[in-house]
């Protein structure tokens, strides 16, 4: 409630003002009417009405000034003393001052609050001494009063920089945060770049052969040449397709390691379900068909990542399943296992689910992952069909 209101405050600091003066405004206009009707007060000269709703007005007017406090208490503090020198009685307006005194402590440094604090306390004592007969405990009880309300004022500004600090500080982990899912994306796309760079370079090392092949075999055997030139054909737009979807994806953090093996992909997967720590099952449903190598290297991926988090978080005795649906529009990748899910620790460091995301992506799918129902942990990743050149 409090946080509302101190932002509605901020969006209308005009307003806010206003109804800060309007309490002792209202006391002023109250007591009006008492003090204009004892027409000779002890204590000091009489100004009379006019002269009570003009002083009134000039003290209160400057506690309007919300973003100058320091120059607010020095024209409240000038007036009082004009009226102290002019032997003028003491109005319910001249209260602005512990207002503007409250509102220094509150805004401004500690320096400034302490000589406010300090001017404050000597317009107390010199308003004592214009009274007949001034008491020790008429000066400790103004003192306490007048103290209070600085004290006040310097733990509101003290509660202010503490929640300043506490909302930069958010701010700034979250900054952080964000600098730090897009670094992982960044690798992320790093990574695929030089995986599908590899199966690029596969597809050109192949038409390279076989374009060698047919140029020794064009005489000799012309079919097998006409041979090689289809095979050389469909290399090559697999290779283009594979181009295309490299496109836009960054390239960098790359390290001088150079590995000539052949990226996995769909043939792999029973392997990688053999070879898991975790005990897996494989269920295949539909008709398999060919699939660009770049794609079955996303898949292969995304259950590789699947089963290593099911490893890392499952729990004992966790088993999983890695199911394949081929047939309809979408290839639907599933793995699922009956451990912790949810209830296991979170990672910090962990990207898997965004690198599951960038390879999907690439690709025009979508992947989700979550708790189940029934209990354990779900990664469901969908691919459109995408036929190999």
């Amino acid at each position: 409630m409090f946080g509302r209101v101190r932002a509605w405050s901020r969006r209308h600091e005009k307003l806010a003002g206003g109804l800060r003066v309007a309490p002792l405004a209202g006391l002023c206009a109250i007591l009006a009417v008492p003090f204009v009707i004892n027409t000779s007060p002890d204590g000091g000269q009489y100004v009379g009405a006019a002269g009570y709703l003009l002083l009134s007005a000039l003290l209160l007017a400057p506690l309007l000034w919300q973003n100058r406090p320091l120059a607010a208490f020095s024209a409240i503090s000038l007036i009082c003393f004009g009226q102290w020198l002019a032997d003028v009685d003491l109005l319910p307006a001249n209260l602005s001052v512990l207002v503007a005194l409250w509102a220094v402590a509150y805004q401004c440094s500690f320096r400034w609050a302490l000589a406010a604090g300090l001017v404050a306390e000597l317009g107390m004592f010199m308003a004592l001494v214009s009274w007949d007969t001034p008491t020790f405990g008429m000066f400790f009880s103004g003192s306490i009063f007048v103290i209070t309300i600085w004290l006040t004022g310097l733990y509101a500004n003290t509660r202010r920089r503490y929640l300043e600090g506490l909302e930069e500080r958010a701010e700034r982990a979250e900054r952080e945060r964000d600098q730090q899912a897009r670094m992982a994306a960044a690798a992320e796309r790093a990574r695929i770049a030089r995986e599908l760079h590899d199966v690029v370079a596969h597809n050109v090392s192949v038409m390279v052969v076989q374009a060698d092949g047919a140029g020794f075999a064009m005489d000799s055997d012309p079919e097998q040449a006409r041979q090689a030139v289809r095979t050389i054909s469909k290399t090559g737009r697999a290779a283009l397709a594979e181009m295309r979807r490299l496109v836009g994806v960054l390239r960098e953090n790359e390290h001088g390691d150079t590995d000539y093996t052949p990226q996995p992909g769909l043939a792999q997967l029973e392997e990688l379900v053999r070879g898991s720590a975790v005990p897996t099952r494989l269920r295949v449903a539909g008709v398999p068909s060919e699939l660009p190598e770049g794609q079955q290297l996303a898949i292969y991926r995304i259950v590789q990542e699947a089963l290593t988090n099911t490893l890392k978080h499952g729990g004992p005795g966790v088993q999983a399943v890695v199911e394949i649906e081929y047939g309809g529009p979408d290839l639907v990748v599933r793995v699922t296992d009956d451990g912790r899910g949810a209830a296991s620790p979170q990672s910090p460091d962990g990207h898997g689910l965004i690198g599951m995301r960038e390879r999907v992506g690439m690709y025009g799918g979508a992947v989700s992952a979550g708790p189940r129902s029934g209990g354990g942990f779900e990664v469901l990743a969908r691919l459109p069909m995408v036929k190999a050149a």
